[in-house]
């Protein structure tokens, strides 16, 4: 699709980026918290390459902030995620969930926190927003809950120290992962973080002044110019081999944390308070039904991801689904994440995946596929 033929609307949101992307050759886009975020500049397994062996910048301005300011700010906070937040430092990032009532996912942020009651929540897609100032108006609590003019890049792969330093000076490798700093680049306010939606060591660069954004991204991709530097998206075949998840595909609504082995981000011990706690301990106690594995899919390799939930059977019964599905070609296999009945969730059990007319085997392996020890990301 060449870019004259791309057809925006005013309902949906444009990036900051967005002029500099389609400069820099953004062939299709799709829909985030109602803005539209570039998916494609080409081929995505040359843009896998381009992620692990030197460095891309994504525009991510998708993973739109909520706001929360005020004198009970903390206390709003640690009331709407399972997460114990009270070792959190002000300019450290801590990965937490949001539940509802029930215990269901409703997103998976990365929350920042820039003062004793100054927080962003950096969300994958779903109105937190509006979740947020529901909770709020019958909470009691002082808070202000808004989203600011605040839109994220992605600076990520090996060389991506390299162009931070050429742009913020030598200072920035002391940068630990999971905190961020305040900065400027030339008058352009901005957060940095060492965090990222790739599995790969990076940073995301958090614009302060949407005004501002096409000659942010025009800087960073002029300072990776001589480290292999290219403009991207997030890569599919990264976030699957690192076991990342994708909200609304291997998380939604009816998924609980236990089901996705993330209770080490539910505190049902400790005197904290939160929404969804004692349907947490519930679903605790009584034990989980379904559970998410890996899979390796014994077939040619797939022509790119899953673009819907393929079944999965065992006995001819229907036991589960495969919710991300890819080609790795650095591993050479094709690799999924899946949701499974618990009884048939062992490692090495064979499973069919059911793939249109196609009965496809596979079978439960480790998961994370690649560097399950994040040596990357915490280098």
């Amino acid at each position: 699709m060449s870019n004259k033929n791309f057809g925006f609307g005013t309902q949906i949101r444009k990036s900051p980026y967005f002029d500099s992307t389609v400069k820099w050759g953004a062939t299709g886009f799709s829909v985030y918290n109602h803005m539209y975020i570039p998916r494609d500049f080409g081929n995505p397994e040359q843009n896998f390459w381009n992620l692990i062996q030197k460095s891309i910048l994504c525009d991510v301005a998708v993973e739109r902030q909520v706001e929360i300011k005020g004198p009970d700010a903390y206390k709003f906070i640690q009331l709407i995620t399972p997460r114990d937040l009270s070792k959190l430092n002000i300019g450290q990032c801590k990965y937490v969930l949001i539940v509802n009532n029930e215990g269901g996912i409703i997103n998976d942020p990365v929350l920042l926190r820039l003062a004793e009651n100054h927080f962003w929540l950096s969300l994958a897609d779903s109105d937190v927003l509006l979740w947020a100032q529901g909770v709020a108006i019958n909470s009691d609590l002082n808070v202000s809950i808004s989203e600011p003019d605040v839109s994220p890049l992605q600076l990520q792969g090996p060389t991506s120290k390299e162009i931070m330093v050429k742009l913020f000076g030598e200072n920035i490798k002391n940068l630990k992962y999971y905190w961020f700093r305040e900065l400027e680049l030339d008058d352009i306010p901005l957060i940095v973080s060492r965090t990222g939606w790739s599995s790969e060591f990076g940073y995301e660069i958090f614009l302060r002044d949407g005004s501002k954004g096409n000659q942010l991204y025009e800087k960073i991709m002029q300072a990776g110019k001589d480290y292999g530097l290219k403009p991207g998206h997030t890569s599919t075949i990264r976030r699957i081999e690192g076991g990342m998840l994708s909200y609304h595909a291997d998380a939604d609504i009816n998924t609980n944390p236990f089901e996705l082995g993330l209770d080490r981000l539910v505190s049902l011990d400790g005197n904290i308070n939160f929404i969804g706690k004692n349907s947490l301990k519930k679903i605790k106690k009584d034990g989980i039904k379904r559970k998410q594995v890996g899979l390796e899919l014994y077939c040619k390799p797939l022509k790119g991801p899953n673009t819907k939930f393929w079944p999965i059977t065992s006995d001819e019964k229907k036991i589960g689904k495969v919710t991300s599905a890819v080609y790795s070609p650095r591993l050479k296999k094709n690799i999924a994440l899946a949701m499974v009945q618990v009884d048939q969730s062992e490692i090495g059990n064979n499973l069919i995946v059911n793939i249109d007319d196609t009965k496809v085997q596979s079978k439960i392996i480790e998961k994370p596929f690649y560097d399950p020890k994040k040596k990357i990301t915490k280098a």
